[in-house]
């Protein structure tokens, strides 16, 4: 008998790539969490940059102030206040399925470089509608998301993350496997304590059930909102870097590329897409909620 499931964590990651907030509650829109990865970063030609080339822009972190306007904090204590940038013109962009976004101002991307060390552009998207779910990650006609890789919300389990703690402390001593991406790596050390879930940056953390489950979901409620699995997600370096520390590793990718590999890839975590959504409803979902799956 499966056991009741109910959400521990929340989370949302305001600009692409930098930290995330746990958040009690969020707002459910048909593109994903409200205040999730509505600004993402891009360099001079308007190539789309995230933490798996620069590591460092995990070090900072950006609170949702309204709907238009986030504040972004580095760990020194400094921040900067930025909001949408309405009436500028849009730039040409590389987002997949995006060709164009909203610059911020020319001060607010000063102070991201300053402290990246590269020159950065925060860029906004205007229109999250204009974005699709790409048919081969599983979208349907009209579904859309916001700068999010893939899919609008990432769940993952407890469960499977005991399991993969358990393996990557019993696997340290075995080889690597031999046709292991030095690309998905970002370091050579190995882990020395077990992982905390956040390196996958989840939208939804639910425990119970048995590890993995979660592979099998094809229909997910929370909290009475419902959602479909478009699917799973395949991991790479960004997994590798401590979330703290900012250094790289090799884990989790070592240990799934043991566990968890087909097609070439690693895998963690299934990605869903809400259902039968009224665009302008109230739909939340919060810690605590149950968790009903169908397969």
């Amino acid at each position: 008998m499966t056991a009741e499931l109910r959400v521990t964590r929340l989370r949302t990651y305001p600009v692409k790539s930098f930290a995330g907030n746990d958040v009690e509650s969020a707002a459910v829109e048909p593109w994903g969490l409200a205040g999730d990865r509505r600004w993402g970063l891009v360099d001079d030609t308007g190539k789309n940059v995230t933490a798996r080339m620069v590591h460092h822009l995990l070090g900072l972190r950006a609170d949702v102030v309204d709907a238009e306007t986030i504040r972004i904090n580095d760990r020194a204590g400094a921040s900067i206040t930025v909001s949408a940038p309405a009436g500028a013109a849009a730039i040409p962009v590389g987002f997949s399925g995006l060709d164009r976004a909203t610059p911020a101002p020319d001060e607010a991307n000063a102070w991201i470089s300053e402290r990246i060390g590269v020159s950065l552009r925060l860029v906004w998207q205007q229109d999250p509608t204009a974005r699709p779910i790409a048919e081969k990650h599983g979208g349907l006609p009209g579904e859309s998301l916001s700068l999010a890789d893939d899919g609008p919300l990432l769940l993952v389990t407890e469960a499977s993350m005991r399991q993969l703690n358990e393996w990557i402390a019993a696997d340290q001593t075995l080889p690597d496997v031999p046709d292991l991406d030095p690309g998905d790596l970002s370091g050579a050390t190995a882990a020395s304590k077990p992982l905390d879930i956040v390196r996958f940056r989840p939208n939804v953390v639910v425990d119970g059930d048995v590890p993995f489950a979660e592979d099998n979901w094809a229909r997910v409620s929370i909290g009475g909102v419902e959602f479909r699995r478009t699917v799973l997600c395949d991991r790479c370096v960004m997994t590798t870097i401590d979330p703290s520390t900012l250094e790289g590793g090799k884990e989790p990718i070592r240990t799934l590329a043991r566990h968890r590999r087909w097609d070439g890839k690693t895998w963690f975590g299934i990605r869903l897409a809400p259902v039968n959504f009224t665009p302008g409803s109230a739909a939340t979902i919060a810690v605590g909620d149950r968790v009903e799956v169908g397969v």
